[in-house]
């Protein structure tokens, strides 16, 4: 089933193209940034960090990298390390919507 699931996100993420994460972060619906910012808020802030910065036990969400959207994808379905896999509790588009959170950060909310 993991795998389905990735696969599907992988599509859905492929679907968006691969233009500039700017542009891609920028012409986010205003509901995907809001649907990202609640996921984060209630499943990942309490290991991340409620900025997404500088948690002590977890990656600095403020300095991943945004060209490697694969690898987000990757960690949030599969887990890695610490990090439990999410790929059975979150739909491909609830993973979607935290990249384009993770992306636009806080300046969004």
């Amino acid at each position: 089933m993991g795998c389905i699931r990735t696969f599907a996100v992988a599509l859905l993420f492929a679907s968006t193209g691969g233009g500039a994460l700017n542009a891609q972060a920028q012409s986010s619906p205003p509901e995907q940034i809001k649907r990202g910012s609640e996921l984060y808020a209630t499943n990942c802030a309490v290991c991340h960090g409620n900025n997404m910065k500088n948690p002590p036990w977890a990656i600095d969400l403020g300095t991943f990298p945004r060209d490697e959207r694969a690898r987000f994808l990757d960690s949030v379905t599969n887990g890695v390390r610490n990090m439990p896999p999410w790929g059975d509790m979150l739909k491909p588009e609830d993973i979607a919507a935290l990249w384009t959170y993770l992306l636009t950060g806080e300046k969004s909310n």
